[in-house]
Order: C-alpha cells, then sequence, then structure tokens
C-alpha cells in the first residue's frame, strides 16, 4: 500500500470515527426524532386503512343493494312467466345476469378491501407494538443516561471535593509550620535580648540561690562588721 493510500484510509477512518461520535452523541436526539416520523407514519397508516374501510363498507351497501335486486328480477321473471309473457320473463332474466355480473365484481372488490384491511390491520398492529417497545426502552435509556450523568457529576464533585480538601490541610499543615517557625524566632530574640542586657545571668544566679539580691540584713550587717 503506498504512503498516499494509507493516507487517504486514515482520514477516510478519522472522519468515520467523528461521524461515530457525533452520532453518539446525539443518539437520544436522533432515537426522539425517528420515533416522532414513525408515529406519523402509523398515523398515515390508520388514515389508509380508514379509507379500505370505508371503500369496503361502500362496497358492502352495493352488493347488498345487488343481491336484493337480483331476488326483486327474479321474482319479476317468476311472475311475467306465471302471466304466460314469455319475453318479459327473459328480460327480467337477462336484468339478473347483468345484476349477477356486477355482484360478481362488486363481490370480488368486497373480499380484496377485507384482505387489504386485514394485512394492514395487523401491520399496523404489530408497528404499534414495536414502536410502544422502542418507546418504553427510550425511557429507560434516558433515565439510565440521567443517573449515570447525575453519579458522574457526584463523584466529579467528591473527587474535587477530596482535592480542595487535601489542598486545605497542605495550607493548614502550612500555616502551622510557619507559625511553629515564628514562634522559634521569637523565643530565640527574646534568649538573645535577655543574654545581652544580664538578665539572663541574674536569673540564673538566683535560681541557684547565689546571687546577692537574695541576701537578708543579717548576712548585709555581719559583711559590714567584718571590715572592722
Amino acid at each position: 500500500m503506498s504512503v498516499w493510500r494509507k493516507l487517504v484510509t486514515a482520514v477516510k477512518g478519522g472522519v468515520n470515527e467523528a461521524a461515530e461520535a457525533v452520532v453518539d452523541n446525539q443518539a437520544l436526539r436522533i432515537l426522539d426524532q425517528e420515533i416522532r416520523e414513525a408515529k406519523e407514519e402509523l398515523r398515515r397508516s390508520d388514515t389508509s386503512l380508514t379509507q379500505i374501510m370505508a371503500k369496503r363498507k361502500l362496497a358492502e351497501q352495493k352488493v347488498a343493494g345487488l343481491e336484493k335486486s337480483v331476488a326483486e328480477y327474479e321474482r319479476h321473471a317468476v311472475t311475467a312467466n306465471e302471466k304466460g309473457d314469455t319475453q318479459l320473463a327473459l328480460d327480467c332474466a337477462q336484468k339478473v345476469v347483468d345484476l349477477r355480473g356486477q355482484l360478481d365484481a362488486e363481490q370480488q372488490f368486497v373480499e380484496q378491501f377485507n384482505n387489504s384491511e386485514k394485512t394492514l390491520r395487523a401491520n399496523i398492529s404489530q408497528a404499534k407494538n414495536n414502536l410502544r417497545k422502542m418507546e418504553q426502552q427510550v425511557d429507560m435509556v434516558k433515565a439510565t443516561e440521567s443517573v449515570q450523568k447525575a453519579q458522574t457529576a457526584v463523584s466529579s464533585r467528591h473527587m474535587g471535593a477530596n482535592s480542595r480538601m487535601k489542598t486545605a490541610a497542605e495550607s493548614l499543615t502550612r500555616i502551622q509550620d510557619r507559625q511553629k517557625e515564628r514562634s522559634a524566632q521569637l523565643e530565640a530574640a527574646n534568649e538573645l535580648a535577655e543574654s545581652e542586657s544580664g538578665d539572663a545571668l541574674e536569673k540564673r544566679l538566683r535560681e541557684a540561690g547565689i546571687s546577692g539580691g537574695n541576701s537578708s540584713a543579717d548576712d548585709e550587717l555581719a559583711r559590714i562588721l567584718g571590715k572592722k
């Protein structure tokens, strides 16, 4: 495979992946649109079924009228023959022949309409059942999608909260470390100041019971008399 052919194949693959990503992202919207279109088709099918039923009823009415006319002209033929009017009886018989031809044609129409109505009704019923199942599945998919989005949001917030807590804990530790360092610096400064002023040495002497500041009047008097 040449380099150019490989490049074209790679581009086609990228386009297909991008298209699939768009379809996946819009899957629920596409499903909703397809369901709306299917419902519209079913409404048109219901209209067609209604038209077929109406035509079948008209054909049945025509058949009933033709059957009534056939029976009527048969009676006329019998009556004319009884009266000896053979020609009239033949004319009535011919009329019956013509009516029966029309009757056969209309009965065929009725049978065709019945078959079409039966088939279309079954197809519509099956399509409606399939559509109902599809709507239920879409509802379940939407509910699952909402739950998963909520779970993702909660998980993200939890991770974010953990991250913020970790950051806050690190900040608190830094503040505590700075405070400890500042306290140590203040103690060191105080020690240095006491050392420079001699207060530290006096404090140590007093604590050891050596400093003259703690001598009594008797001790002082003995010191004075000892100079004589």
